[in-house]
């Protein structure tokens, strides 16, 4: 084979690497289905009211799932490519042996998950929560972590209260009936208790939760070029999704409305914790927030062991543009 010959040949290789690598090169698509993962819908449905699916160079095949502990068990199955949670069950489902790395992450600041109590309820502050039942929702859940973190910003042991893990759905019959003292709630359940049931929140989560959703992706899928080149696609539309959102808040609230079947009242305060997200680099930092919340786990008997959580993340997707 000639110099010449070998040279054209490595070129050729390079730019085929390049295809794959660089956001705005072009690459054929149309043969690649992308299976999603979502939690009660809302991502196809945000991504349908702000026009971002109609002109899709590939396929999505959608499952939605109740909660995030659903999710991640078609993840762990291999029935889905990638899903959304909040870090803290992306953490307990990689200590649990899902084959899965994060290879995108938004945060919102904080905002979302709450600990609420019914409106007669003589709960006032976290300490009274001491001697009570608390629903954290689900085990693993990023409600689960804020109900741990409030425990112990309030001094309180576990032993000294007794979590409920329920689904959301149950859950909501339970604080209904007050089968439950308080509940660790998010998103459009928490607005719906405090909007219709005239629910009291007693702690916002502020210094507690993160504030972070990841997004998980198999292993099979990190190792198809092809599918992560939609994978980066789908992200910058998740990306334009919220921003839309945040330019068109009555077009986002009438899109919600409809969404979660609630009214203007009920869903407009949940519009800057919705609407807030902004991507985030997987980093040093993020990974030490993982561990940190894995170390939270563990600290609290909810796993055990030892993981590097940078272990379990995939730094090579292009990037998002970082606002």
């Amino acid at each position: 084979m000639s110099t010449i010959t070998r040279r054209a040949l490595a070129g050729l290789a390079a730019a085929a690497t390049l295809s794959l690598a660089l956001p705005g090169f072009a690459q054929d698509l149309s043969t690649v289905t992308l299976r999603v993962g979502d939690q009660v819908g809302e991502q196809r449905a945000r991504l349908e009211a702000a026009g971002l699916l109609n002109d899709l160079p590939y396929k999505i095949e959608w499952s939605v799932y109740p909660a995030a502990v659903n999710l991640h068990e078609a993840l762990k199955a291999g029935a889905v490519d990638i899903g959304m949670s909040a870090d803290s069950p992306a953490v307990s489902a990689i200590a649990g042996g899902s084959k899965i790395k994060i290879a995108a992450a938004f945060n919102n600041g904080g905002l979302g998950t709450s600990i609420i109590v019914p409106k007669d309820s003589p709960i006032q502050t976290l300490a009274d929560l001491k001697g009570k039942t608390i629903s954290p929702t689900t085990r693993g859940s990023v409600a689960h972590y804020l109900t741990l973190g409030s425990l112990k910003q309030a001094g309180i042991d576990q032993k000294d209260v007794k979590l409920a893990f329920l689904t959301p759905a149950d859950a909501s019959a339970a604080f209904q009936s007050k089968g439950v003292d308080a509940w660790a709630i998010w998103g459009i359940y928490k607005a719906r208790s405090i909007g219709v049931l005239g629910a009291r929140e007693i702690f916002n989560g502020q210094g507690v939760n993160t504030g972070n959703i990841v997004y998980a992706v198999t292993e099979p899928t990190l190792a198809d070029p092809a599918k992560l080149k939609a994978i980066q696609d789908y992200l910058s539309r998740i990306d334009k999704s919220y921003a839309w959102a945040r330019d068109n808040k009555e077009d986002f609230l009438t899109f919600y409305e409809g969404f979660t079947k609630q009214d203007r009242a009920t869903v407009e305060p949940l519009f800057p914790e919705q609407t807030a997200y902004q991507p985030r680099a997987i980093d040093d930092e993020f990974v030490a927030g993982l561990q940190n919340v894995f170390d939270t786990w563990v600290e609290a008997g909810v796993l055990t062991g030892s993981l590097n959580l940078g272990d379990y993340v995939y730094r090579d997707l292009p990037k998002l543009a970082l606002n």
